[in-house]
């Protein structure tokens, strides 16, 4: 049942964005029992700490240090959807805001920040067990993972959830605007120097295309419990 290190287990899940990890990392790490890490949120939510302890972004030892010493946690809510949790505070609207996505953006880009939270994402390894969504959990983060999971689906599907999601929120947005950032973004992930998005060699890639949520969700969960 996957990789230990002591005795803990890690499922990684990584795959571009609008492949449907982030749901699928929540429903199974719920079925599973197991801890949750939102490594893509981390950024957002050391952007919005840096904000309130009134920390410059251009300051990067400052940042950096919030990064290693962020108390953050994840859960899933009763419907499936994400809750993140701040020093004991439920920050999940808060860190999905313009400018909160544009600090996140901006710290980002320093080697030093992104350092600091790879020591914080090794944190979240604890028993019984952790699910890791991102896109570099077990390339990067996880490496010793044995069970790591790709998830894909085509830039027209995941741009019609994306559109699917914004509408929900009352957010009025172009389809075809959409499928073209999902691609520029696509290729700004899979060339970027420092931890490119890409499956892990001994990764098991499943194309989300037409899959229900719940099919994907119970075949990663039969690959680690096989």
């Amino acid at each position: 049942m996957g990789i230990r290190q002591g005795d803990t287990d890690v499922l990684t899940i990584d795959g571009p964005s609008g492949s449907g990890k982030g749901t699928v990392a929540r429903r199974v790490a719920e079925q599973l029992g197991w801890h949750l890490l939102d490594s893509g949120a981390l950024y957002r939510v050391t952007a919005l700490a840096a904000t309130r302890d009134g920390v410059d972004p251009g300051d990067i030892d400052g940042v950096s240090a919030i990064a290693a010493g962020l108390d953050v946690e994840f859960a899933a809510t009763e419907d499936g959807g994400e809750r993140v949790i701040l020093r004991g505070e439920d920050v999940t609207g808060a860190i999905r805001s313009e400018s909160c996505g544009n600090l996140a953006s901006q710290i980002a880009q320093h080697q030093k920040v992104r350092n600091a939270l790879v020591h914080l994402q090794k944190s979240f390894r604890a028993a019984p067990g952790l699910v890791a969504d991102g896109r570099d959990m077990g390339t990067v983060i996880f490496p010793d993972a044995r069970v790591k999971v790709f998830l894909t689906a085509s830039a027209d599907e995941r741009a019609r959830r994306r559109h699917k999601q914004l509408k929900e929120k009352g957010i009025s947005a172009n389809l075809a605007r959409l499928s073209l950032d999902i691609i520029e973004r696509d290729r700004r992930d899979e060339t970027r120097a420092v931890a490119p998005l890409k499956p892990a060699s001994d990764a098991i890639e499943i194309d989300t295309t037409g899959m229900p949520i719940d099919e994907v969700v119970a075949r990663v969960v039969e690959l680690v419990r096989d």
